[in-house]
């Protein structure tokens, strides 16, 4: 099909395309009650007066942390009024004035000027806001760790949490969502004085959890007939085993694309495997790019080599080249497998111990290193 027929042709597969974004909000939310009820329990004082309590939102990727409290916010908002909810993406606001600015853009509306206005002016406007119009304040810091990277999770936590010490009456929680908990032992005492959390644990998703959610959204996405249960097992299958609903998501669209492209009113085995193609190309640009120079160097050498690749072979070269002890080596191979660029097995005694084949689990001709 020629690129006019791709970007012109007006028939789709997709009822709705914006089902697969993800940002989307599903209208049903399975498997994930638990959580919602202990964050409805935490915010419930401030709807009737109280004052919230703190939460660590804790799991790993893509196991639902932030749809879930953005669920949790629009059922809070549309019962009262007594609580402001503010959701904000620390990847993307990582100063103390960027989180403030979307306190205040929650409140007022708009934007406070980005220059000319002191902090402290914002600062007084969003709390005196609050306390004239006897409301408390929850937000959600999205993946936290960033703002120990810029060194203004104390200050911001400090800001928010000590805030009736000059500001009487007003309450304010924070719930944090992170993947692991280092952070919570960087806190100076003033901020662990006063966030004291509940832990809120998210678990990975089984696989018919998985298979259950990705129906669901194909289902809103898709017109009917478009995804076949066959199509659809796999997909999920794949999700599972790398344990990221956002792949799976992601294959679904991808598969629609590829079928639209080849003017096909249903996603087929070929469509599947195109897109299981292009996201392994992309996730291995990806990886690549995120080493440091000695393991693309480790890698270069992988690539390049002639024959069966083993472990003591490929350390000798590697430490001509880069003067590299043993021990550097084995821990950047060790990371390599764990990004899973390469392979290892054993394949018997050797002179350190059990040697190791080294296996490209990529073709090297189709990537840049």
């Amino acid at each position: 099909m020629a690129i006019e027929d791709i970007l012109m042709h007006d028939e789709t597969l997709f009822q709705n395309i914006n089902a697969f974004d993800q940002d989307y909000m599903p209208p049903n939310y399975n498997f994930r009650d638990t959580q919602m009820e202990a964050m409805a329990i935490s915010i419930r004082p401030a709807m009737i007066g109280g004052q919230p309590s703190s939460a660590i939102v804790l799991g790993s990727p893509a196991t639902g942390k932030t749809t879930a409290i953005r669920k949790v916010f629009e059922l809070v908002e549309k019962n009262t009024e007594k609580v402001v909810c503010v959701y904000i993406n620390c990847q993307l606001h990582t100063t103390r004035f960027g989180i403030f600015s979307q306190i205040y853009k929650k409140i007022f509306g708009h934007v406070p000027p980005e220059t000319g206005v002191p902090f402290s002016r914002i600062y007084d406007q969003i709390m005196q806001n609050l306390q004239k119009n006897n409301k408390s304040l929850v937000i959600a810091l999205d993946d936290v760790n960033y703002l120990f990277q810029s060194k203004t999770a104390n200050k911001v936590f400090y800001d928010m949490l000590r805030a009736y010490e000059e500001y009487s009456g007003v309450k304010t929680a924070i719930f944090a969502i992170l993947s692991d908990l280092e952070f919570k032992y960087a806190f100076d005492k003033n901020v662990n004085s006063v966030f004291i959390p509940q832990e809120i644990h998210f678990p990975l998703y089984s696989y018919s959890e998985i298979e259950d959610i990705l129906r669901d959204r194909a289902k809103v996405g898709f017109f009917p007939g478009v995804l076949s249960d066959d199509i659809l097992e796999q997909i999920a299958m794949y999700t599972h085993e790398n344990g990221d609903l956002r792949i799976g998501i992601n294959l679904l669209k991808s598969c629609g694309n590829f079928a639209e492209a080849n003017a096909s009113r249903e996603i087929t085995q070929e469509h599947f495997d195109q897109a299981i193609e292009s996201l392994v190309s992309i996730n291995v640009a990806e990886t690549i790019q995120s080493l440091n120079s000695a393991e693309k160097e480790l890698l270069k050498i992988i690539a390049s080599w002639d024959g069966v690749c083993r472990a003591g072979e490929l350390s000798e070269m590697y430490k001509e080249k880069t003067n590299s002890s043993y021990a550097s080596f084995n821990r950047i191979l060790d990371k390599l497998e764990f990004v899973r660029l390469v392979d290892t097995k054993f394949t018997g005694k050797g002179v350190r111990g059990n040697s190791r084949e080294i296996i490209l689990r990529f073709n090297p001709t189709e990537h840049v290193i």
